[in-house]
């Protein structure tokens, strides 16, 4: 064999030597970033969105409701240090509901998503805004934004069980849909569970061409609770 043939293809052996460790390598590296995005992203959301603390919290098992499968949510208990005000109480198991989930099959929320406000009215109705990507990163569909909406209005009610109905805003304003399906013009009625009784898992269904949540959304049936939202909300920066 001439010389020049031998080292030419001495050359490609260890081209392809090379290829193959570094593919590998890369494979490995692959890998690495798909079993860690969860804990990076945390990480990154604990310097952009720190957790709430009070000088009341007292540390307790909260139920958090992610998702049990494609068409339902389910409580998970979690140990949180929670507030005793109502709002900061809220804050705390709404920032937790959207930053930890423990797998990202659980996630009801989009991953960016933040809650800019929250506050209650006298009468108990709770008002959370939110950023617009809670509304442009939500997969439009009935099923994925009622588990949406029915995941923020189970994990308030059975948390804070002094909230009486939710007001779901999307930067300060209120939209007619959540992600083109979901009816955020009306409000959501809350209805804390009977001391005792466990909570259970809950999903959307369809009955006459609306939708039927297990927490049923009603529309705004009193004229002072809606001139009390639209005189917090009103003007362009949402109250903090």
């Amino acid at each position: 064999m001439p010389r020049n043939l031998k080292i030419t293809l001495g050359i490609l052996a260890v081209a392809v030597l090379i290829g193959f460790i570094s593919l590998g390598s890369l494979e490995r590296h692959m890998k690495r970033l798909s079993q860690t995005p969860s804990s990076e992203e945390r990480a990154r959301r604990d310097v952009l969105t720190p957790q709430i603390s009070t000088s009341t919290d007292v540390r307790v098992s909260a139920k958090i409701f992610w998702a049990a499968g494609p068409d339902k949510i389910a409580p998970v208990e979690v140990d949180l240090p929670l507030s005793a005000d109502p709002v900061q109480r809220a804050k705390q198991v709404l920032h937790e509901l959207i930053t930890d989930p423990q797998t990202p099959d659980q996630r009801t929320l989009p991953a960016d998503a933040s809650l800019l406000a929250f506050y209650v009215l006298p009468d108990g109705t709770a008002i959370a805004d939110f950023s617009d990507t809670l509304a442009s990163e939500t997969p439009s569909g009935i099923l994925s934004e009622q588990m949406a909406v029915n995941s923020i209005m189970q994990t308030l009610e059975n948390n804070v069980p002094t909230l009486k109905r939710l007001k779901i805003l999307i930067h300060g304003q209120e939209v007619e849909t959540l992600a083109g399906h979901v009816d955020l013009t009306g409000f959501f009625d809350l209805t804390p569970p009977i001391p005792g009784t466990a909570a259970g898992t809950s999903g959307a269904s369809i009955a006459n061409g609306t939708i039927a949540s297990t927490a049923a959304s009603t529309a705004a049936s009193t004229a002072d609770a809606a001139a009390q939202v639209k005189a917090r909300t009103s003007g362009a920066q949402s109250p903090r």
